[in-house]
């Protein structure tokens, strides 16, 4: 059996972790893989805490539950550090990947004895300087998809523009910053 990918995003309600793991699932089932994209939150607010997952596979998986020992796992805000577990189940050989200008080993303190592989990157940052918002969700998929090498770049970057063109066919600078800070995020994730 070929290794299935497992993928827990801890975000908070607006920042778009959801539409995240979404965008990964279309992304990877479009490159011909097997894929399941889900939220879990109940009625919570803007701001309240969620959890998103991924399964991304080569053959079909029947799983249909949370992810308990996720292959990687992706803080979209760095406050959940100290309100989830974080690192609960996640597997020594993946790795989490944090929205935070700090570098990875300063974070280690956070993530309650983990000895795994750290990534970082400032997504907020990113998405200030080429969307124009606090949106953090574009860079941290682009971080998802260096990190864990779940698809290749080459068409992520592809599909990405394609849903893009599509979503926001009357907004050209939408898609533009998105696709630059996509690009930027690749490229400045510490930790690799």
């Amino acid at each position: 059996m070929s290794k299935m990918v497992e993928i827990r995003w801890h975000g908070r309600g607006g920042q778009g972790a959801k539409t995240a793991s979404l965008l990964l699932a279309d992304a990877a089932f479009n490159t011909g893989k097997f894929v399941q994209g889900f939220p879990e939150y109940g009625p919570e607010r803007m701001g309240a805490p969620i959890t998103a997952y991924n399964r991304i596979s080569d053959e079909r998986c029947s799983l249909h539950c949370n992810i308990y020992e996720p292959d990687y796992v992706v803080i979209v805000d760095a406050t959940l550090l100290t309100a989830v577990d974080a690192t609960g189940g996640l597997k020594p050989d993946g790795g989490i990947i944090i929205n935070s200008a700090k570098e990875p080993e300063e974070l280690r303190p956070l993530l309650d004895g983990y000895e795994g592989r750290i990534y970082t990157i400032d997504a907020g940052k990113i998405a200030e300087e080429e969307i124009g918002r606090n949106i953090p969700n574009t860079p941290m998929l682009a971080a998802v998809v260096v990190v864990s090498g779940v698809i290749p770049e080459d068409e992520f970057l592809n599909d990405m523009e394609g849903s893009m063109k599509h979503k926001f066919a009357n907004k050209p600078q939408v898609i533009e910053g998105n696709m630059r800070a996509i690009k930027r995020s690749m490229r400045e994730v510490k930790g690799l």
